[in-house]
């Protein structure tokens, strides 16, 4: 894919008016006490694989509704007292996987939690999922997840994904070997999208890693890509030819610039010039809105697969100063 979107020196200070509905924030409060009306019940199940250095457990907890959602918990074996935790959000189609897939933090000495992402995992071969969506949208939809109940906020799918990252977070602070002063959301694509919110509506995030996010500045990101997911916004609006004023009413209340303006504690985005999946326009919209302490690591010619190996290294390296010396 060659380079098709704004030049990086516009990129770096391109900052597009935000379409934020009047009542966003108590949409949000709303939705979250709402959530937190239903018995967390978080449980962690030891999990058989003989691992020398990690414990595994089998994780859940009440998300939206009083859903289940389930997820794995690892921790670093034999920690001396309570550790940092990253939360790990997934992306788009992909389930929790098996633990063998997230052994980098408790490597580094960190917990991680990974939640799955609720009605995923049924179409990635590599990463299973086991969480459903209890609750179907209102509408019909086009095929994949982004426009299930897309004609409401109320019923929108990422309304449930959203409060079910927040209430995570809850889920792991309850956990006696968690330091609940050093929480980090994580995550790329979808997972980076989920993290930008998290880490706007939980007060207890410390940091903020914000991989290729997806679910950010949506309008420019139907307009010039057409690759999925977005697409399926396109797809919809070209068939429900009177929706788009609906459709983008309701993806405001969703929009990863909005909860970037919210966003507060120190962050480490990366992008790739690349990107037709989430274009780096849409990326740097969100980052320049981020009004904590931020960096962003650039991969010119990569695709939507960023950095990598490469950038989970800079995370690393990122979290360990952050969190061991500042």
């Amino acid at each position: 894919m060659p380079l098709f979107d704004l030049p990086l020196d516009e990129l770096r200070a391109y900052r597009p008016d935000r379409d934020e509905p009047a009542d966003f924030d108590d949409f949000w409060a709303r939705t979250l006490a709402e959530a937190r009306e239903h018995d967390l019940a978080a449980a962690y199940t030891p999990y058989d694989l003989p691992l020398a250095a990690v414990e595994v457990y089998e994780a859940s907890f009440a998300g939206w509704g009083g859903h289940r959602i389930n997820g794995w918990f690892l921790l670093p074996r034999g920690a001396d007292g309570p550790v940092p935790c990253v939360m790990h959000y997934i992306g788009y189609s992909g389930g929790r996987g098996f633990p063998k897939d997230h052994l980098l933090w408790p490597s580094a000495g960190y917990a991680v939690f990974v939640m799955e992402t609720r009605g995923h995992g049924g179409a990635n071969v590599g990463s299973p999922g086991t969480t459903p969506d209890p609750h179907g949208g209102a509408n019909p939809q086009a095929p994949g997840m982004m426009t299930r109940g897309i004609l409401d906020p109320e019923d929108y799918y990422y309304r449930r994904v959203f409060t079910d990252a927040v209430r995570a977070v809850d889920a792991v602070l309850e956990h006696p070997a968690v330091d609940g002063s050093r929480i980090v959301v994580s995550g790329g694509s979808q997972g980076g999208g989920i993290a930008q919110a998290t880490a706007a509506l939980h007060p207890a995030v410390k940091a903020a890693l914000v991989d290729v996010p997806f679910l950010t500045h949506f309008r420019r990101a139907v307009e010039i890509t057409g690759r999925d997911p977005y697409q399926e916004l396109v797809r919809f609006m070209a068939t429900r030819r009177d929706s788009a004023e609906q459709v983008f009413r309701t993806l405001a209340y969703f929009d990863g610039m909005n909860f970037a303006a919210r966003g507060r504690v120190p962050a480490l985005y990366s992008v790739a010039l690349m990107d037709d999946v989430c274009p780096p326009s849409t990326v740097f919209a969100a980052y320049n809105h981020w009004q904590g302490p931020k960096e962003i690591v650039v991969w010119p010619w990569n695709n939507h697969e960023g950095g990598g190996g490469y950038q989970s290294e800079e995370q690393v390296r990122y979290l360990h100063k952050l969190l061991t010396t500042g």
